[in-house]
């Protein structure tokens, strides 16, 4: 079996866009090394995130909006649950969106940000690595479409004002001799287009491979975790694999302390129709592939599944 591709995309994108694409293939999640997100901004990120979920209960659920499905603001713990998951998961978090100017055509799709007054400089630093992250996104989507034999900026228009997502995210330190192996996060794909993660370097982060086997993924410090989402699965007609993964609690020390991460969900256009790619057809089964779908219908059948819609 090889082994999941840990890419530098500051090299040259044709040279390494089939070693990308192939680890897509395989597993569905690439390691990405030199992705131009600053270093200082995501240590300050982690410092702010930190900080914001230190704040008491009462003060963090002042900021979560019912009704809202967990898109902006805060999510308390025990209200997001995998698909067909028994329990629902040990974690809190914050929701980032994307900000449209009024008016915009996309703006009935996203809400309005709410940020935390108590922490300062949360709005700037975390609007700061919103753009990174879409800047470091968009050129690993760049190589994918060099894999795919598409026009090298095939995808940029499909997610331009896309309703990306990202997630600050406490899990919080478990007690007890059933710490060791807990699951912290069950086992899920997720609904986007891809996600970019930060803080995977702590143990636990494992995928699902094709041969029912738990791979854990171990990135090297500061890199990025990069998986294929339900949507680019679907478009690629599962050429490219949206991997079932999760978050297993470490043995040891580790154990026992809060882990913290950073996902950002990277999401087509709402109006992006997602309709299989014509080389990614099968000519020996051609009826064989899924119906299109807008992305923002797929997204509202598919957190319905998670009980956030």
């Amino acid at each position: 079996m090889s082994e999941i591709a840990s890419v530098s995309i500051a090299r040259p994108l044709d040279e390494v866009a089939e070693e990308i694409g192939k680890s897509f293939e395989e597993y569905g999640f690439a390691v990405i090394r030199d992705h131009g997100i600053p270093q200082e901004l995501i240590d300050r990120a982690e410092e702010l995130s930190k900080e914001f979920f230190a704040l008491p209960d009462d003060v963090k659920k002042a900021y979560h909006i019912p009704g809202g499905g967990g898109a902006r603001g805060y999510t308390p713990f025990g209200t997001e649950k995998a698909k067909d998951a028994k329990v629902h998961d040990l974690k809190e978090f914050w929701h980032v969106g994307r900000e449209l100017p009024e008016g915009h055509p996309l703006a009935e799709y996203m809400a309005d940000n709410v940020w935390p007054d108590e922490v300062g400089g949360f709005r700037e630093t975390f609007s700061e690595l919103y753009s990174a992250f879409e800047k470091a996104g968009g050129r690993v989507l760049e190589a994918i479409a060099i894999h795919l034999g598409l026009p090298r900026e095939f995808f940029a228009a499909t997610v331009k004002d896309g309703n990306s997502v990202m997630r600050l995210l406490r899990y919080p330190p478990l007690e007890g001799a059933e710490a060791e192996g807990a699951i912290r996060a069950a086992a899920h794909g997720d609904i986007n287009t891809i996600t970019l993660l930060l803080g995977a370097e702590e143990a636990g982060l494992e995928l699902l491979t094709a041969d029912g086997e738990w791979k854990a993924v171990a990135p090297p410090e500061g890199a990025l975790v990069v998986n294929i989402g339900d949507m680019l699965d679907r478009l690629t007609n599962h050429k490219l694999k949206s991997t079932q993964h999760r978050v297993v609690n470490p043995r040891g020390e580790a154990a026992y302390r809060a882990r913290y991460s950073m996902p950002f969900f990277l999401h087509f256009r709402p109006d992006y129709v997602i309709e299989t790619l014509p080389s990614c057809i099968d000519p020996e089964n051609p009826a064989d592939h899924p119906e299109p779908i807008s992305s923002h219908d797929f997204l509202l059948q598919r957190l319905r599944e998670i009980n956030l819609a």
